[in-house]
């Protein structure tokens, strides 16, 4: 009976079951898009909503200043347009060369802003995905560095004394 083989009962193969993520670190390609669809929603993925402020905050100051600068702008291209036909214009006291310096300064400003709000965003992103990558990261109170003192003799004459970093698992 041992060498006959059964051929009615099969071996059923086990269901695979799907893996639990809910115990690993966060996603960042999705921490990501979310912030480049909403800048932010990265940081709330990530369980960071503190940072959100944050960025809304440089948003806004950053699009302050590209108005002030585009303003003075404005005005100081508008005085160089009048001085040019010869009209009197707000700074009587400024000729042609610093109408066109201020010209220049003032664009020169308000192109920058525009640059560091590129920037606000691009970093906005790039805290969104590393953020999400160091999400599994220990930070156990077990892992340490420490600086102590040192102090060690090597005979009755030679004694050294110092600083020693340990770094403790």
């Amino acid at each position: 009976m041992a060498q006959e083989t059964d051929t009615t009962a099969r071996v059923e193969p086990t269901p695979k079951s799907k893996p639990d993520y809910s115990l690993l670190p966060k996603n960042p390609r999705k921490a990501t898009i979310l912030s480049a669809i909403l800048p932010g929603a990265g940081q709330v993925y990530n369980g960071k909503a503190w940072k959100v402020p944050l960025i809304y905050g440089g948003f806004i100051t950053d699009i302050y200043f590209i108005n002030f600068n585009n303003r003075r702008y404005q005005i100081f291209k508008q005085a160089l347009a009048d001085f040019d036909d010869e009209l009197p214009n707000d700074f009587p006291s400024l000729n042609r060369d610093g109408l066109v310096r201020n010209v220049n300064y003032w664009r020169k400003s308000r192109d920058l802003c525009y640059l560091v709000l590129v920037g606000i965003y691009a970093l906005n992103l790039i805290d969104a995905n590393v953020d999400a990558h160091l999400s599994g990261f220990d930070v156990s109170d077990t892992i340490s560095l420490k600086l102590e003192p040192h102090y060690e003799s090597f005979s009755s004459n030679n004694k050294s004394m110092g600083l020693s970093l340990k770094l403790n698992f």
